[in-house]
């Protein structure tokens, strides 16, 4: 093992990460009932142009007024970008009126770490302003051809400070890379594979070396659960945590594919047990219903197990 090792910044759940608009109040108050593990009030695409200041009046009013802790919910916003005339006010009104009932801000269409390092700047100081106890987390969304191409060294910088996850934001980016669909997240039937894979590889990938979660983004087809469940498996087999959900029925789609099955807990738990007796005997592997096992094994055994405990702790 290498003596530069990056331990998770932090541990959150994040299976299902709910996008509610900023612009549509009613919606609120039942997503945070809806079961999702993180919810983002969104300022950004889903939020008409004529109605950014609105939204952003009726966000601060959802986080100081409902009860987002009570429900087990991770509450984010994700702010405008930072080319818009928008952003500024986003975070200074978020800070200065709701700061302590928010957990992160969600950056969109980070092409660069300077990116990032710009709004932990204003965060850092509108802090420290305010007076405030908790720290405010922040997430970034590689939805770029730029961002891709800087992923690694977005998630290397971002590290030391308030970045802890990295959300592939399949829609833009294909627009960026001027991809031949209009699909959000779907297949394409010409492509002989899964056209995103090498994308969300490389930013998880990229999350695993230095300490951040990496989640999935959107699919956009709500009529679509087997597609949706297709998505979500094929981005948990790659290592993301979590996956964005548009609709309250792709929910328990996504807790149900990034919760490891009760069978897979057990065997965990057995390839535990099975080590520590081999250690006791002086051996370094073992066998276990027919295979071998050693300390590799155990990595993603104990990977298995926080993951169980963090969502049973979480009730």
């Amino acid at each position: 093992m290498s003596h530069t090792l990056y331990e998770a910044s932090v541990l959150r759940v994040q299976r299902c990460e709910l996008a509610v608009p900023g612009s549509n109040p009613g919606m609120f108050e039942k997503a945070m009932k809806s079961g999702a593990d993180f919810i983002f009030l969104d300022l950004e695409d889903a939020v008409a142009p004529d109605d950014k200041v609105k939204a952003r009046k009726n966000v601060i009013e959802a986080l100081n007024d409902l009860d987002w802790k009570g429900h087990g919910v991770t509450v984010s916003v994700r702010i405008n970008g930072l080319d818009t005339q928008f952003m500024v006010r986003d975070v200074v009104d978020l800070i200065e009126q709701a700061g302590d009932r928010l957990d992160t801000i969600l950056i969109p269409k980070v092409g660069v770490y300077s990116d990032v390092y710009m709004v932990e700047a204003m965060l850092n100081q509108l802090e420290m302003q305010q007076g405030l106890k908790n720290r405010i987390g922040l997430e970034a969304l590689i939805e770029t051809a730029l961002g891709m191409a800087n992923v690694e060294d977005i998630a290397r910088n971002g590290v030391s400070g308030r970045l802890e996850a990295l959300h592939f934001g399949v829609a833009d980016y294909a627009a960026s890379n001027r991809a031949r669909t209009t699909n959000i997240g779907g297949l394409n039937p010409d492509y002989p594979g899964d056209q995103w894979h090498a994308a969300i590889s490389r930013m998880t990938v990229a999350c695993r070396a230095y300490g951040l979660r990496p989640i999935d983004g959107p699919f956009g087809d709500i009529r679509d659960p087997d597609g949706y469940t297709l998505a979500a498996k094929r981005s948990a087999a790659l290592g993301c945590e979590g996956k964005w959900a548009i609709h309250p029925s792709q929910i328990a789609l996504a807790n149900d594919v990034f919760t490891p099955p009760a069978a897979e807990i057990e065997k965990a738990h057995r390839i535990l047990v099975a080590l520590r007796e081999a250690a006791a005997q002086g051996k370094g592997a073992a066998a276990l219903d027919g295979r071998l096992i050693d300390a590799a094994s155990a990595r993603m055994a104990n990977n298995v197990v926080k993951m169980a405990e963090a969502i049973a702790a979480k009730g």
